[in-house]
């Protein structure tokens, strides 16, 4: 069967399928995502270098884990931001900081983000804020790669690394800004950073789904 190229929503819906294979990185003027279906090629010469911050309307960090073998809950944090230095020409030397509000935790339960919030988790009075610093960029593909920073959580620090894909670069005249769009993937123990209550019991693996969109405004003339 010929190899042809998939389109951007196929390929978000891709990495839900499979949230460890999805990544980032970018080739020259344009990248492609290459499986079998249409073809789509990434302007990312739109996406100029310099520095970009979240879209708040399109920001969206999740995550999931097994319960008892009975269900996998998804949750979310509603108030985060990030920091992106993008770097077009050499996307591998580009960072990102992420700043997360633990109390912004939402389970659409609030009896059980009030736990979440409690000393027994996140212990959100003494450690408001969880943050991740990335440290390097590994391209694995013509659009994807692997992104290792270290990930800061009740005041214990970690490496993690997170498989990245970027979905999108466009001079976006709605938003009268250049734009990125990037999905990423990503797994942590929660014993790693003191929120293990009740592990193994509740599962210890927690999988990290992030779906996001980078904004820089058009220079004025």
């Amino acid at each position: 069967m010929k190899s042809k190229h998939l389109n951007t929503a196929v390929a978000a819906a891709l990495a839900l399928a499979l949230p460890a294979s999805a990544a980032f990185a970018l080739q020259g003027q344009g990248a492609t995502i290459t499986t079998q279906e249409t073809e789509v090629a990434i302007d990312t010469a739109a996406a100029i270098s310099g520095a970009y911050k979240t879209d708040p309307g399109h920001a969206y960090i999740t995550f999931t884990y097994d319960h008892q073998g009975y269900s996998r809950p998804y949750l979310r944090w509603r108030t985060w931001t990030g920091d992106l230095n993008w770097n077009a020409a050499s996307p591998e030397k580009s960072s990102i900081t992420v700043s997360i509000e633990a109390a912004s935790i939402d389970s659409g339960v609030d009896r059980f983000d009030d736990h979440l919030k409690s000393a027994d988790f996140f212990d959100v009075e003494k450690h408001p804020t969880i943050t991740f610093k990335s440290k390097k960029l590994d391209r694995t593909g013509a659009n994807t790669g692997i992104i290792t920073g270290d990930l800061t959580i009740k005041g214990v620090t970690k490496p993690v690394a997170l498989n990245v894909t970027i979905n999108r670069a466009a001079d976006d005249d709605f938003a009268k800004a250049h734009k990125l769009g990037f999905s990423a993937r990503g797994t942590v123990k929660r014993s790693d950073f003191g929120v293990d209550k009740y592990a193994p019991f509740v599962s210890d693996t927690v999988e990290l789904i992030i779906e996001t969109e980078f904004v820089k405004p058009r220079a004025e003339n």
